[in-house]
């Protein structure tokens, strides 16, 4: 009993984890492309000194680039 037990949770489990990382994923790369639109749309239309404005604008692209790669990591892992 306890060995058919064990397969099947060893056979389920891979089916149920994948889909939530891959919903993980997504949502993490969501909160982050938010966040560089907010954060960009203030940049934009403050009248913050020119180094808040560079240390806003790494901001904003260091959130952009995590945004788009965690929606590339949900994309390979829903392929694999």
């Amino acid at each position: 009993m306890l060995s058919t037990a064990k397969k099947f949770i060893g056979h389920m489990m891979p089916a149920v984890i994948r889909p939530i990382h891959i919903l993980w994923n997504q949502v993490i790369g969501f909160i982050f492309i938010v966040l560089a639109i907010v954060f960009g749309y203030r940049i934009v239309r403050g009248d913050e000194p020119v180094g808040l404005q560079l240390a806003g604008g790494l901001f904003v692209l260091l959130m952009a680039w995590l945004g788009v790669s965690s929606f590339w990591k949900a994309r390979k892992i829903s392929k694999s």
